[in-house]
């Protein structure tokens, strides 16, 4: 008897059930499989990344299963750096450059190969084709991806005793991180040129990032139309409804959605959409869906739930829409990226200096920062891959360097009242306004690739009344 899993209702696997198992399986193979259209582009990328370290072995991880209960695992979703230099979303993967002599590398991918069917583990594990879904076999990816390809299981093997001095992104492979024995300082240098090299997108990524943004903007719309489903329910139902175009149009949402309704909107980052949807409040939506090659879109709306804003709150919306057209007058090619964030805030610091909640005079109460009392957070960031992209490149490059033609980013200034604020007065406090698109850098200015979602509080008001179901 071949042996059982732990807790199986079966007490084992019979030898005759093993040798049935192994017998009478058609040939998948797939001989009908065509390059991806980002093969060329991951191809540009890897060679820019070779261009900056000649000479040493190159090791990006795409990252393992997480085990979210027992045998029920996360979703997976691979190292952000290794699908932009490869175009593979696969689990248990590696790429690796290995330097030539005459300079440049060899790139090969390193994948888990497809189950044979010679043991048990084929249909009995728990991470095999049959319980998780066909993979695509070494020789199908290499067509796909244009990337020679090894098993993953030789791969500590190949790369050990070589004496080739190694780089690694560390904190996605534990066998890796344990086996290679690199230097961390080193590997952390390679992680910022990684993260960099995703700061100015090509045509390719634009285009993804356009996809993205427009079936957000269709997310949107959908949940206007659902307003009144919500009230009679919760923060939730928005949270499914936008999800559930996430899904169709895309591949997930790319972060958790901000459905926050009431006092919630002052909360930078409720997720727990929990909450009730009131008429007469301002409903925060923070959201964005991911295509499925994982870029994602990034877009807030501060909607009245009733249709139209109150005084009040309609103050405090102009507020932040002035100062997001003061940010975004300042991303242009050329601008330091810091431009667009002190512009926001420098708008912001002056309204609150003029409503009597901090002390002016303006220039002095920003040089003070006391404006991040109500505006919490910075004004923006990279956007791609991930929500917040280049997260790990270096700051010369990123927060103290300089706007290029390619580059996308948000621009989200925001204010946000406490409810247990006692420094205003009672009736502003619970109001959060948050507004935020995306902008891509072009050679003369700036597109907002985001402009299909209304901006102005007339332009909500309208769109709402038109689109409400």
């Amino acid at each position: 008897m071949a042996k059982g899993r732990k807790n199986s209702l079966y007490p084992g696997i019979s030898d005759e059930l093993s040798a049935l198992m192994r017998t009478g399986w058609a040939d998948t193979e797939r001989h009908d499989l065509r390059p991806d259209e980002q093969a060329p582009h991951a191809a540009r990328r890897r060679a820019a990344l070779s261009a900056r370290f000649p000479g040493e072995r190159l090791v990006v991880p795409s990252g393992s299963l997480r085990i979210r209960s027992n045998d029920s695992h996360y979703p997976f979703r691979a190292y952000t750096g290794y699908v932009h230099l490869t175009g593979d979303q696969t689990r248990d993967g590696a790429l690796v450059l290995e330097p030539r002599a005459d300079g440049g590398h060899d790139a090969h991918c390193y994948q888990l190969p497809r189950d044979g069917r010679d043991s048990d583990e084929f249909w009995t594990g728990m991470t095999s084709e049959l319980w998780m879904g066909r993979r695509r076999s070494l020789a199908e990816s290499e067509v796909v991806f244009g990337l020679p390809c090894r098993d993953i299981r030789t791969i500590t093997e190949d790369l050990l005793d070589s004496g080739v001095p190694t780089r690694l992104v560390r904190g996605h492979s534990p066998e890796l991180d344990a086996a290679l024995g690199t230097d961390e300082e080193r590997d952390a240098e390679f992680e910022e040129a990684v993260s960099g090299l995703r700061l100015v997108k090509d045509a390719w990524e634009i285009g993804e990032l356009r996809r993205a943004v427009d079936s957000t903007v269709r997310g949107f719309t959908d949940v206007v139309r659902e307003l009144s489903q919500a009230i009679a329910t919760s923060e939730r139902w928005i949270e499914g409804t936008f999800f559930r175009r996430a899904r169709v149009e895309g591949n997930d949402v790319g972060y958790g959605s901000i459905c926050a309704a009431g006092e919630h909107a002052t909360i930078m980052h409720w997720t727990d959409n929990d909450g009730p949807v009131r008429p007469g409040e301002l409903l925060l939506l923070d959201a964005g869906v991911e295509t499925r090659t994982l870029y994602t879109a990034d877009v807030t709306r501060t909607l009245p739930v009733s249709g139209t804003f109150t005084p009040l709150q309609r103050k405090v919306y102009d507020a932040v829409y002035e100062a997001q057209e003061a940010g975004m007058a300042a991303v242009k090619p050329g601008a330091r990226f810091r431009d667009f964030h002190e512009a926001a805030q420098r708008s912001l610091t002056a309204r609150l200096v003029e409503w009597g909640f901090i002390d002016g005079p303006a220039e002095r109460a920003y040089e003070l920062s006391l404006q991040r009392r109500f505006t919490m957070a910075g004004t923006g960031h990279m956007l791609g891959l991930d929500v917040h992209d280049c997260a790990s490149a270096r700051n010369e490059e990123y927060v103290d360097g300089i706007l290029e033609p390619g580059m996308v980013l948000t621009v989200e200034p925001g204010l946000y009242f406490q409810p247990d604020d006692l420094t205003v007065p009672e009736e502003w406090r619970g109001i959060g306004v948050r507004i935020e698109d995306d902008l891509l850098v072009t050679p003369d200015g700036h597109e907002n690739l985001s402009a299909g979602l209304p901006r102005s509080a007339d332009e909500v008001e309208a769109w709402m009344a038109k689109s409400a179901g």
